[in-house]
């Protein structure tokens, strides 16, 4: 099968979607959904990792 009957089929099926910028435009939508979850994923890590009492007390005298 080709690509191009592939794309053809793959249009056909959205209903919704009949434009190029149309499918852009969700493409666009689904990577920032996904780049706003894996931010608040990165964020929530760091809150996890942090450990106060690392550091405090440093020792000057060798």
């Amino acid at each position: 099968m080709e690509i191009g009957s592939l794309a053809d089929i793959a249009l056909s099926q959205m209903s919704g979607m009949s434009a190029p910028n149309d499918i852009s435009i969700a493409m666009l939508s689904k990577q920032l959904d996904m780049t706003q979850e894996m931010g608040a994923e990165m964020i929530k890590a760091m809150e996890l990792s942090v450990n106060p009492g690392v550091g405090a007390n440093i020792d000057v005298y060798a």
